[in-house]
């Protein structure tokens, strides 16, 4: 079952159109990446979801019935442009925010000094939010985003700010979250991220939808049709790129029947940075493949 539906969901902004008859469908469970370059419609999007702004066409379902402002507290939303008041202390910070989400005072603080300690910041509790760096600032925020443990969590570049060291904790406690059930909409321009964490995606390019599918899927579809063979023959171990329209279906055997060892047989796949630059300039992908 769809967690969010959008039916054909339009947006304009005087002569702007930001969405233009958009539907998708976000599974239930699993991390969903929404992608597109800069002013394509993504954050549009994601604001008519939370209810923050208002569709001019078009609805948005959240589990089968049209979304309602109850439903948007099940919901955590942590947006690009980061929004913490400077001059309280840390924990008041948390606090505040976690309680305006529902939690009692005594759950919020119990669940935030466990996000601290897990995210090496517990020692700032007392600090004021103006001392942060913008690393630490973003840790923050993200913590403020999924401590109540919303059903749907909607991250806007999480990893945005972040040193490699801290990117790949976010990355660990993402799919943590992700395994203890949790639905992530993930919108970023990493497309590394995107092939590591996202189990489906859709592309919004120029306000309409451009593809919508499985991550694995999409990338097989505008793959080459190449495979790499590794093998042993009397001179060593070689690797060699074959299509497999050329080769035919019984690859496998013309190698074993000039008599050398098959190692090892593996599907070649475009990067999904090549899917993108294609879907949104036009071009051609790279030659570059991965597994």
């Amino acid at each position: 079952m769809a967690i969010i539906e959008c039916r054909e969901v339009c947006k304009s902004f005087a002569e702007k159109v930001a969405l233009d008859h958009v539907s998708l469908e976000i599974p239930e469970g699993g991390i969903f990446g929404l992608l597109g370059p800069n002013g394509a419609g993504k954050t549009t999007l994601i604001r008519i979801i939370n209810r923050i702004t208002i569709p001019n066409g078009g609805e948005v379902l959240f589990r089968g019935a049209p979304i309602t402002q109850a439903d948007v507290e099940k919901i955590g939303y942590m947006p690009e442009e980061r929004g913490l008041y400077r001059k309280m202390k840390v924990g008041d910070q948390a606090m505040y925010l976690a309680q305006l989400k529902g939690m009692s005072a005594s759950a919020a603080q119990n669940a935030l000094k466990e996000w601290f300690i897990r995210f090496g910041i517990q020692d700032w509790w007392g600090k004021k939010v103006e001392e942060l760096s913008k690393g630490m600032a973003q840790k923050l925020q993200f913590i403020t985003t999924v401590v109540h443990k919303p059903s749907l969590m909607i991250l806007d570049e999480p990893f945005s700010g972040f040193d490699p060291v801290n990117a790949e904790l976010v990355r660990k406690e993402i799919l943590r979250l992700k395994d203890e059930g949790a639905t992530i909409i993930l919108s970023t321009h990493n497309m590394e991220s995107v092939e590591e964490l996202c189990d489906n995606i859709a592309l919004i390019n120029k306000s309409k939808l451009v593809i919508t599918g499985g991550v694995d899927e999409i990338r097989r579809e505008y793959g080459n049709n190449n495979i790499e063979i590794e093998y042993t023959d009397a001179d060593g171990r070689h690797s060699e790129v074959v299509s497999r329209d050329k080769a035919g279906n019984d690859v496998l055997q013309k190698y074993i029947d000039r008599g050398v060892t098959v190692n090892s047989y593996k599907e070649l796949m475009p990067r999904m940075n090549d899917i993108f630059i294609k879907l949104v300039t036009g071009g051609e992908a790279s030659e570059n493949e991965s597994a």
